[in-house]
């Protein structure tokens, strides 16, 4: 059994910074897709970035160069870190991986962006 536990949230000042962990067990986690996640109150899910086995990023547009993911296989932990924090990024994160045909969610973490 796969699971996933978010830590590191809370309030931040919109341009300041926060960094979001996700601690995996149950898995051989270096082999692992890993993605964050967001869902604002009201929105959808909306994905937030992905980095694969081999620490290859992906972000959509909305974080590019202020989101960075990475993570250290060797605690079997993904990182989110946040930079030049904006209001609009206001939403609980989840981190999200794989194994064989199931998918897995972390509780999620709540992250408040004040203006």
């Amino acid at each position: 059994q796969v699971q996933l536990v978010e830590s590191g949230g809370g309030l931040a000042q919109a341009g300041g910074s926060l960094r979001l962990s996700c601690a995996a067990s149950g898995t051989v986690f270096s082999l692992n897709v890993c993605r964050w996640y967001r869902q604002a109150p009201g929105k959808q899910r909306e994905w937030v970035g992905t980095i694969t086995s081999s620490g290859s990023t992906t972000y959509p547009a909305t974080v590019k160069g202020r989101f960075t993911i990475s993570r250290d296989n060797a605690k079997n932990t993904v990182y989110l870190e946040m930079n030049s924090l904006k209001p609009e990024d206001t939403a609980v994160y989840y981190c999200n991986t794989d194994k064989g045909l199931r998918s897995y969610w972390g509780q999620g973490t709540q992250i408040t962006v004040s203006s």
